[in-house]
């Protein structure tokens, strides 16, 4: 049962800070007291429980831990961080947390799954250099990422098979260094044995069958949900017949694409040019 009252009226960040005040207060705490429960300053916990710092899922568990509250505080997290998310995609985020198999096609910029936090943050840094979201909720959109990308710890994690466009490995990132990082992180990925790395080269022109980044997930009963995304929403697509028609233009992109070791080597040498 919820302990907080969903006001729609009020931000995820709002209902979050009021609550924790609620639970504080309800035990006679002072803010330094619960400070040092959760292993943090009073200082941060004024300035969550007024909504004015970003709320990490660290701290979220923390409170959970320390108030016993069952994932509320948690839960109240994940609110947070979609609020600044792309419509439709917290719908998919949910799919991808149980699928047993991920196959996905990215330009441009690196899948989720496979960035570095760096690259991740240096992502969002442009977002707010260009005002599109602030920097609480790009702290933010970096925490929710490190919590997606826990799936890959799993002891059973799903299979992924990812084929990058060449800009996603030509297009830097953070600079240099952060995309050099990166690189090494898509090599340390492609030795995880349930892990495939392809590269759609430029020289497909026309062949490549995708405009658009596009996901495909294999759902514990054997389902198949497809996501894609335009610039203000994403799109989770569960009709039969759409999907198969992604499925088999994905089959075909990875036949055109370079195999695994020659998209490595690809890997391998534009982060040599790095240097």
């Amino acid at each position: 049962m919820e302990l907080f009252e969903d006001d729609s009226s009020s931000s995820p960040a709002v209902r979050f800070g009021n609550e924790l005040r609620r639970l504080r207060r309800s035990r006679r705490w002072s803010q330094a007291e619960l400070g040092r429960r959760m292993g943090y300053s009073h200082g941060l916990v004024s300035y969550v429980e007024r909504a004015k710092k970003p709320v990490t899922l660290k701290f979220a568990v923390a409170a959970d831990r320390v108030f016993d509250t069952g994932g509320v505080f948690k839960e109240l997290w994940r609110r947070i961080s979609n609020a600044s998310l792309l419509e439709g995609f917290a719908e998919f985020v949910d799919a991808e947390a149980r699928c047993r198999k991920l196959r996905t096609f990215h330009l441009g910029v690196m899948p989720g799954l496979l960035q570095t936090l760096d690259y991740a943050a240096a992502l969002e840094a442009g977002n707010v250099r260009r005002g599109s979201i602030t920097q609480a909720q790009a702290d933010g959109r970096v925490d929710f990422l490190a919590g997606r990308q826990r799936i890959l710890e799993k002891d059973s994690p799903p299979v992924i098979h990812a084929v990058l466009d060449e800009s996603c490995l030509l297009r830097t990132v953070g600079g240099s260094e952060v995309m050099r990082a990166q690189l090494d992180h898509l090599l340390a990925l492609a030795e995880c044995p349930n892990i495939t790395i392809q590269v759609a080269p430029f020289r497909l022109g026309e062949q490549r069958p995708f405009l658009l980044p596009v996901v495909l997930l294999t759902l514990p009963d054997r389902s198949v949900v497809g996501y894609a995304e335009a610039h203000s929403r994403g799109h989770l697509e569960r009709g039969r017949e759409s999907v198969a028609g992604w499925e088999e233009d994905y089959d075909h992109l990875k036949v055109e694409s370079l195999d695994t070791a020659a998209s490595l080597a690809m890997i391998r040498a534009v982060r040599k040019e790095l240097q």
